[in-house]
């Protein structure tokens, strides 16, 4: 291939490093009202009057929203295909506030300055309510999150308000009980992973205008724009033909903008009061108001014989949603199956999961999507199980793993028809130096180093659901336009889907224009989440490409004055194969704008009734202070399986980026709350994410299957990254001083105390 598999520069990289990223707010006119939320100040609370009428006085102000002004009809923020699986449980605002933050009105006014004056003057009397904040106790509490009569669930995913409860499902395979009965060394813990922000560099924000026709149009910095449509449509309660979804330039994502945290305020307002409006989330509303991932905490009992064989897994979830339930259902369900089917030797397992609404901040979408939460769990109850065994951790995954070829029960029954994890483990381990050094190492100064490792798979989009279409048209001159609905919020999907465009169509990249996502105009796309771009929408970019090169084709013979079995197609002309004779794609561009009447286009779309899995291995190698517990990061390496590398740099930075991620939840990252429900983790000097500086060394390589139902053999690579580093950094710990940490994040005073709890049983 001239381009897959190269590594080709971003199609967008100059105007990146140049300064002329083009974002939402830069499309957003001076003059165009601003937005923001009053938002209550309680976990639960009724509302019993407010009084706007003073803030309405402020010069400046065009109209301040309650809830009487809003429709009475429940959605979903969630950005999932129709049914989504998100019960339908949101208002645009709601009577009843459920976690501190829950906006109570809606302010726009014609300068920032009069919006903040104005949501003083805001006067909200509450009915204060005994909330629900120990996700432990939530179900089938006697206090209701949510006790609406027209709260719905649209799918049957074991969800019923009566009970607090988003979601409930059990799935096994095998007598769990009796394997587990029979297994000479079993490990049953409980782990305990909190809620993480994506701490994406640009905030949640929107702006929005009326055009000439009576629509609604949105510019947003959104991965779902399809999604979008219907979640604002839904929301007014107006048909979706009147809304328009624009997404230019995202400033990054990472699951958050999968969910329309934002959109509906500016949304309302501007669909009330006819004038172009927007809304900027502060730092602090993006910490307070959004959508984080779930806090889960997971049961985990894993069995083997004497010989080290894993026989049996059993795992039970629990997970919070906080208020609202978007993402609940369908988050929780990868805890289970993207960590289970790790082992392919298991002869049981059994998978049981609760989902509960509790009065916090609403959880959702976030880089990893429930198997991080999961692969925490599972990989360090597997280096406990080695513990048992007093076998290295290494030797029990290599006995263990799944590997190609094999059905994988827990997995959804797919086969692993590519699968290079035994040879990702072979390649970090020897990066690691994991038999020279040994799991443990005494430095001789009072510290004292570890080795840890993990596994992990995730999927390449959601198998028999998601969706994806790409069309491709030859204009004057013959140079292409790529029309996608995916989403690049810096991944560099644009790059990816041309570099296998220009590969199938025999042109250089130069050549293809690729069109970001607007619903009136791109071709249908669930949108950039799942790990679903690169093999879902590059499916589609094959196959629209091989439609558009038989269209070509026939064009050619036409204007040869020939059959069209007798021309081919190089990518440059089409050449009659008989006479020599030839024409070339620029005059066949150009003639097809006059007297003509088929159009030289072609649209195609993709779906796939599986979801092949990319693995991972990660090692960490920390240092600990023994005297007082402080731990560094030494060294991290990580090798990847995600079939055919379509751009080795941006799959590096991928990875690169990922691990940072997954370093940040595993060592610093901790949202922090009051006893009445408060986040105190509201900027980012009292919640902390990693720098450049506190992450280490990070090394990355690859190890390639091939993936038979993928474009070019390609898998995804988007969302595994992030799962590896928790559960290494947790188990080189346990290897370098016995402190089984098995809560996140694992600071210096978690170790401390573990090294002191060590300390007491000798």
């Amino acid at each position: 291939m001239k381009y897959v598999n190269q590594a080709v520069p971003k199609v967008d990289a100059k105007a990146l490093v140049t300064g002329k990223g083009v974002y939402v707010n830069d499309l957003a006119p001076s003059d165009c009202l601003i937005v923001k939320v009053v938002r209550s100040p309680y976990a639960h609370a009724l509302i019993k009057s407010i009084d706007k009428s003073k803030a309405m006085l402020v010069p400046g102000i065009e109209a301040v929203f309650t809830y009487e002004d809003c429709p009475d009809k429940r959605f979903t923020l969630a950005g999932q295909t129709y049914p989504e699986p998100s019960p339908y449980d949101r208002l645009i605002l709601d009577q009843r506030v459920r976690f501190v933050g829950d906006p109570v009105a809606i302010v726009a006014g014609k300068t920032e300055e009069a919006v903040l004056k104005a949501m003083k003057l805001v006067k909200v009397q509450y009915d204060v309510l005994e909330p629900v904040l120990d996700f432990r106790t939530a179900k089938d509490n006697e206090i209701l999150v949510h006790p609406e009569d027209n709260w719905r669930s649209l799918a049957p995913v074991g969800a019923d308000n009566k009970r607090n409860l988003c979601a409930h499902d059990e799935c096994s395979d095998g007598d769990v009980d009796a394997v587990l009965a029979s297994c000479k060394y079993v490990v049953d813990q409980t782990y305990h992973t909190k809620a993480n922000q994506q701490a994406m560099m640009e905030t949640f924000r929107t702006y929005c205008y009326m055009d000439a026709y009576g629509r609604l149009n949105v510019v947003g910095s959104t991965q779902v724009p399809f999604h979008v449509r219907r979640i604002l449509a839904n929301a007014l309660d107006i048909p979706k033909s009147k809304v328009r979804i624009i997404k230019p330039r995202i400033g990054g994502g990472f699951g958050a903008k999968q969910t329309a945290v934002g959109e509906m305020y500016p949304a309302f307002v501007t669909w009330m009061t006819g004038k172009p409006s927007k809304m900027i989330f502060t730092r602090e509303e993006s910490l307070i108001a959004s959508s984080p991932r779930h806090e889960m905490e997971i049961h985990v009992r894993v069995g083997a014989d004497e010989d080290g064989i894993i026989k049996a897994i059993d795992m039970y979830t629990l997970s919070n949603t906080g208020a609202y339930g978007e993402h609940g259902p369908t988050t929780v369900g990868l805890s289970g199956h993207k960590s289970i089917p790790l082992y392919g030797k298991a002869e049981a397992f059994r998978f049981t999961y609760d989902v509960v609404y509790t009065n916090y901040m609403s959880a959702g979408a976030y880089r990893g999507y429930g198997a991080t939460q999961g692969i925490f769990a599972l990989e360090s109850a597997v280096d406990e199980l080695a513990k048992q065994l007093d076998m290295d951790a290494v030797k029990l995954r290599e006995m263990n793993l799944v590997r190609e070829g094999q059905v994988m029960p827990a997995y959804y029954g797919e086969t692993a028809n590519s699968c290079a994890l035994d040879r990702c483990l072979a390649r970090a381990k020897e990066m690691i130096g994991w038999d020279e050094k040994g799991m443990r190492k005494d430095m001789g100064n009072g510290k004292v180093r570890g080795l840890g490792v993990a596994m992990s798979m995730q999927g390449s989009g959601i198998s028999s659901c998601d969706t994806a279409s790409v069309t491709i048209k030859v204009n004057d001159d013959g140079f292409y336009t790529l029309m996608i609905g995916a989403t690049d919020m810096g991944t560099g999907c644009d790059t990816i889907l041309s570099q296998m465009a220009a590969d199938c169509l025999d042109c250089s990249m130069d050549e293809i224009v690729v069109h970001g996502v607007d619903t009136d105009i791109s071709p249908y796309d669930c949108g950039s989440y799942a790990s679903s771009t690169t093999y879902v929408t590059g499916m589609a970019v094959m196959k629209t490409c091989e439609t558009l090169r038989k269209k070509i084709s026939e064009k050619g013979a036409k204007y040869l004055g020939c059959p069209v079995e007798d021309v081919e197609f190089d990518g440059e002309k089409v050449l009659n194969l008989k006479t020599g004779e030839s024409i070339s794609r620029k005059d066949i561009g150009n003639k097809v704008m006059c007297f003509n009447d088929d159009a030289l286009s072609a649209s195609e779309a993709f779906t796939s009734p599986v979801s092949p899995p990319p693995f991972m291995v990660g090692m960490a190698e920390v240092e600990i202070d023994k005297e007082t517990g402080a731990i560094e990061l030494i060294d991290y390496a990580a090798v990847v399986d995600c079939g055919t590398v379509v751009n080795p740099n941006l799959a590096r930075v991928q990875t690169e980026g990922g691990i940072a991620q997954g370093i940040g939840m595993a060592m610093y990252e901790d949202i922090v709350y009051s006893a009445k429900g408060k986040n105190y983790s509201n900027s980012f000097m009292q919640y902390k994410i990693p720098s450049r500086l506190d992450v280490g060394t990070i090394r990355v390589e690859f190890e390639s299957s091939y993936e038979p139902t993928g474009p070019f053999g390609a898998k995804s690579i988007g969302e595994i990254v992030i799962n590896t580093p928790s559960p290494a950094i947790a188990n080189a710990v346990d290897h370098a001083v016995g402190a089984r940490i098995r809560e996140l994040p694992i600071t210096a005073e978690k170790i401390f105390w573990g090294i002191q709890e060590q300390e007491k049983q000798k």
